[in-house]
């Protein structure tokens, strides 16, 4: 697969491009049905699949929502196409001048830099200058420059995912599902745990010393944070997947009030300050408690661990 940071460095148009344009925050199991119909496409027409995204999100330029949080960091969100199978991917960076542009422009850029022949959308896409293309738009124009438009439908949520309530698959309501600590019903729409990935940081130097569980704080990035409380987690570090405990909230035993990701990571001793880590969110066990003391935080600690390794008994294999 092939990466493409800025559309001047396409050499010259691809061959049949097919190609699927969006924010793709989350890369959920939508996203992969509208990738794999690219593929498709493409192969019928001895073409080459094309999936174009932006960086920064674009409501963060046009809207200057700096506190929108993301499913997917950037970086995360280009692995998961990339996975895919798609042949290239195209990654604009979205500026208040690349926002301007008109719909007609932006869809002269496509067939005359990318080479279209295809484009498949869903049935709300919009694009150009606030928003003023539609798919009527796209079809129109298809008709006149030569490339065809394919309307692919939404992935119903009940029925791809059995057991979750009806409605679109959509980023908007992975997220309000992960902000509300559901990771297990959001997993079902992602098709996979949901994830953070930052750097270990030194805390407050408690867990091992005061509580004799020690935790690797974790740094968000503009990552969604998932709801406070304890999960159940399986961490990825120095190659290796590991079971976990992670609590994420403000320590009300404590009553310093500070934020923080902490993970207890479980049969591990290496020493992994400065290093990134990835938590997958497998289940929420409980909300924060306020305790009586270090004593009966410790006793409730050692049953968060006894639960999650039930929980996570199927998914690492022991070393």
């Amino acid at each position: 697969m092939k990466l493409i940071n800025r559309l001047d460095h396409i050499d010259r148009p691809y061959r049949n491009a097919v190609i699927t344009i969006g924010n793709f925050d989350g890369v959920h199991i939508g996203h992969q049905s509208l990738f794999h119909e690219v593929i498709e496409k493409a192969e019928e027409i001895g073409g080459t699949s094309i999936a174009m995204t932006f960086d920064p999100h674009p409501l963060r330029v046009v809207n200057h929502s700096k506190t929108l949080s993301l499913i997917t960091l950037v970086e995360h969100k280009l692995e998961l196409i990339c996975a895919s199978g798609i042949d290239v991917l195209i990654c604009i960076p979205f500026t208040h001048e690349f926002a301007a542009m008109s719909a007609r422009s932006f869809v002269e850029l496509l067939v005359n830099q990318v080479g279209i022949k295809a484009i498949i959308a869903g049935k709300d896409y919009t694009f150009g200058r606030e928003r003023e293309g539609n798919v009527d738009l796209l079809k129109r124009l298809g008709q006149e420059m030569g490339f065809e438009v394919l309307i692919s439908e939404w992935i119903e949520a009940s029925v791809a995912r059995p057991g979750i309530r009806p409605g679109r698959i959509s980023s908007t309501r992975i997220r309000d599902l992960i902000s509300k600590g559901k990771v297990a019903s959001a997993k079902k729409l992602l098709g996979r745990f949901y994830q953070i990935r930052g750097p270990v940081v030194s805390g407050r130097n408690r867990g091992g010393k005061l509580l004799g569980f020690p935790t690797a704080n974790v740094v968000l990035q503009e990552e969604l944070c998932p709801k406070t409380g304890v999960y159940a987690v399986t961490v990825e570090c120095l190659a290796r997947q590991f079971m976990g405990v992670a609590n994420i909230g403000y320590s009300p035993t404590f009553s310093d009030n500070i934020f923080t990701v902490e993970v207890h990571i479980l049969d591990f001793h290496n020493d992994i300050y400065g290093k990134h880590v990835r938590v997958n969110f497998v289940k929420r066990i409980r909300d924060e408690i306020r305790f009586s003391g270090v004593t009966e935080l410790s006793n409730q600690i050692r049953k968060d661990i006894a639960y999650a390794r039930e929980v996570l008994s199927q998914l690492v294999s022991p070393a």
